[in-house]
């Protein structure tokens, strides 16, 4: 098993520190392809079958979702936040850049915590991270949770949104980025923004994903 110090060390070593397309102001350890990294991770552990390194990438829903808090920083400002399957940490750092209180940055990827860690100090802001599972069990209290691009597998997709609107139940409001995943509930939703994404090729099918803020009814 990896330390947090080794894996911060791999991060820094298979990645550069670049501008975010959409949101320039902030800047991500971010890798240049997908496969060789997944495939150096799982050189690096020993291990095979590992998920992909979603946390190395500037993924649309993230982008979308990030550009919007900043843009309307009033979304946030003094809120206690939860950035679910936060990857980068890019929506997270977002939030606080925008006024909010404090966040709660969730990824189960170990190395997703560490990325966040580094990409957090990069940018001038700190806030808590956790690898716990959120999904099996009741929100954590906030006034606000944001997801971005957690819609693209069935039996997930169903988990998240069930908890989603379990949590909005308590008073929790609810924001989505999504670049239009195929388990995107559209009807259960509120379409309140929309924005041109590029990404990489390595990644999408186009290098400009039309992608939507969506706000849980």
């Amino acid at each position: 098993m990896m330390t947090p110090g080794a894996r911060a060390d791999f991060i820094r070593k298979h990645t550069e520190v670049l501008p975010v397309p959409l949101v320039p102001e902030l800047k991500l350890h971010l890798a240049h392809e997908a496969v060789p990294l997944w495939q150096k991770t799982e050189e690096e552990l020993g291990e095979m079958g590992l998920p992909p390194p979603f946390w190395a990438f500037a993924w649309a829903g993230g982008q979308a979702l990030a550009r919007h808090v900043l843009d309307h920083p009033g979304l946030v400002t003094g809120k206690h936040i939860i950035d679910l399957a936060s990857g980068s940490g890019l929506v997270a750092i977002a939030a606080l850049k925008a006024g909010a209180a404090s966040v709660l940055a969730a990824d189960i990827d170990t190395f997703a915590a560490a990325a966040m860690q580094l990409n957090a100090a990069r940018n001038g802001v700190a806030f808590e991270v956790t690898t716990d599972d959120l999904l099996q069990e009741a929100a954590p209290a906030a006034d606000m949770i944001l997801v971005g691009d957690l819609f693209y597998e069935q039996g997930l997709a169903a988990r998240c949104f069930s908890w989603l609107t379990n949590a909005k139940a308590k008073g929790a409001e609810v924001l989505i980025g999504d670049p239009g995943r195929s388990y995107l509930p559209k009807d259960k939703l509120i379409r309140i923004a929309d924005y041109a994404v590029p990404v990489t090729r390595d990644l999408e099918d186009a290098e400009i994903k039309k992608t939507a803020v969506w706000q849980l009814k």
